[in-house]
């Protein structure tokens, strides 16, 4: 038996892809700015192919998401911002919804959207996986817009 085997491919030459930064725990957001940004970069893809936008706050991602989707301008988007446990309930709207939102806008649109929006206790746990966070989802963009285009 004969099996095709779609190896995972991260070559980001030539991928135009879209950032959507949540400005709400800012510094948080930098660190995964700065993480996603740097791996962009180590896999090729070029500054001029990265456009870079920001948004108040997570819930306001999939909204500026979706209108980069509907541009066709983008292979891949990501997601990033942080959520960081209070003392209400606010908690888990924010991080449920902006995760459904983002989903929702990713099948909907067809373009794969990485989400790195930490959802953490503190601000502690957030500091500590920021970096390491955006890397991962600037890995992810990649590797799922050249499996999208494979299929095709």
């Amino acid at each position: 038996m004969s099996i095709r085997e779609l190896e995972p491919n991260l070559a980001g030459r030539g991928l135009r892809v879209g950032i959507v930064q949540a400005r709400f725990n800012q510094d948080i957001g930098e660190g995964l700015r700065s993480g996603c940004l740097a791996e962009l970069a180590r896999l090729g893809v070029a500054d001029a192919d990265v456009t870079y936008a920001t948004v108040p706050g997570a819930l306001e991602l999939p909204l500026t998401l979706q209108a980069m989707a509907q541009s066709g301008r983008f292979d891949a988007l990501v997601a990033l911002g942080a959520v960081i446990r209070g003392e209400t309930y606010h908690f888990e709207i924010v991080s449920n919804e902006s995760a459904r939102g983002i989903t929702d806008v990713q099948l909907n649109s067809g373009i794969p959207i990485a989400n790195a929006v930490l959802t953490t206790e503190n601000d502690d746990q957030a500091l500590v996986r920021m970096v390491q966070k955006g890397t991962e989802a600037a890995q992810a963009a990649i590797e799922m817009a050249n499996l999208l285009r494979a299929l095709k």
